[in-house]
């Protein structure tokens, strides 16, 4: 029996920062983001976006076409969470009005927690093979002003339905997986900015990939040759390039700047836009090497690779399914990613300065640009969040 991914939805936030301006603010070439680390823009949520509204927004879609009918299994993946016990992804489901027959939870494991949900949502499909689970990864990257990681900011949500016989990707049940304690990527409760050793993490990252790929060939018996296209997580875009350009090294594969182009290229135009969505990193790669693909991919195996720093990695493949390009939000994803509104610089340190009130006294946040639902205020230490849907 084949499981996998059957729909595949993508949202994110409606405003963006050109990184040519946070350049100019810095006093560095531009050329430091877009060509050193490959980024050209980064999506700023509004004070009334949070992963909870730009979780439901990337599953509006699947709502709307009565894909969530027979979901029982609702994964929540982030590390920007919103509450200490209550899963972020409760809210989630009272928006998107699912039934009350439905299990919850919230998973956290930096950026790899995304994986995590897709592979448990797998476990859940076997044994019942008639349900379906959505799994949602959803985060906002954020550093302090001014620090090496502030031009890889960005945010958003993917929105997976998991199914028998998907109609997008199946996924092979061979994998390779890599848990060790290390302290390249963090966030204390207290702070609201990550921490990272960035020379340390890429290192992690790649020697991570390294120990995944070994044991995935050693249970498959492929090689780099058997893949068409690779996805990697991207915390940005040069990041992929370079893990992919190490790991054809290591297998005495190794690719020119022609070849790592068909590979990766249409698998990182999303992210080079948005900036890095941590736990739903991958799979926006996944999303925009689907939607913009000239090429039919049916039939085609893909490399996937998933890490979050801390760390746990995980080397896995899927196959794409004939017929898939029907079931695409390609149109939707275009729409919203060419209808973004730019900020200034002085425009997204003023939302980057905007704290959300922690006393629990009544608040009610002005109305930007979002999708479908907003984070409309808080009363009594209690979130609020209001649907726009006539």
């Amino acid at each position: 029996m084949k499981i996998g991914i059957d729909r595949l939805s993508f949202y994110t936030s409606n405003y963006f920062v050109d990184l040519k301006t946070l350049a100019e603010a810095r006093s560095v070439d531009p050329e430091k983001y877009y060509s050193g680390i490959g980024q050209e823009k980064m999506g700023i949520p509004p004070p009334d976006e949070d992963v909870v509204t730009l979780a439901a927004s990337a599953a509006f879609p699947l709502m709307k076409d009565g894909e969530l009918d027979d979901v029982e299994l609702l994964l929540f993946a982030t590390e920007s969470g919103i509450d200490q016990s209550k899963a972020a992804g409760i809210y989630v489901h009272g928006l998107l009005e699912m039934s009350s027959r439905c299990r919850t939870v919230e998973l956290k494991q930096a950026c790899y927690s995304g994986t995590a949900g897709l592979q448990l949502a797998i476990g859940f499909v076997a044994r019942n093979p008639g349900k379906k689970a959505l799994v949602i990864a959803s985060d906002i990257a954020r550093y302090e002003l001014g620090s090496p990681g502030e031009s890889t900011q960005g945010c958003g949500a993917v929105a997976m339905l998991v199914s028998a016989d998907p109609r997008l990707l199946a996924i092979d049940p061979e994998c390779g997986y890599h848990t060790e304690d290390v302290m390249d990527f963090w966030r204390p409760n207290y702070r609201s900015e990550a921490l990272v050793d960035g020379k340390y993490s890429t290192m992690v990252y790649i020697h991570t990939l390294l120990e995944t790929w070994k044991q995935y060939a050693g249970l498959t018996g492929r090689a780099l040759a058997d893949f068409d296209h690779f996805c990697y997580h991207i915390p940005f875009t040069k990041m992929a390039e370079k893990a992919h350009q190490k790991l054809a090294r290591k297998c005495k594969e190794p690719v020119d700047r022609e070849q790592l182009h068909r590979l990766l290229e249409e698998s990182l135009r999303y992210s080079r836009v948005t900036g890095n969505c941590y736990s739903g990193s991958m799979y926006v790669g996944l999303a925009s090497l689907l939607d913009t693909a000239e090429a039919d991919l049916a039939g085609r195996r893909i490399g996937l690779y998933s890490y979050g720093s801390g760390c746990v990695g995980e080397f896995f493949s899927g196959v794409v399914q004939p017929g898939y390009r029907d079931f695409l939000y390609a149109d939707q994803h275009r729409n919203l990613l060419e209808n973004r509104t730019e900020l200034t610089y002085q425009q997204y340190e003023d939302i980057f300065n905007y704290g959300v009130p922690t006393d629990g006294g009544e608040y009610v946040f002005p109305q930007y640009k979002t999708g479908p639902f907003r984070f409309s205020g808080i009363s009594q230490h209690k979130r609020e969040y209001e649907s726009l849907v006539d």
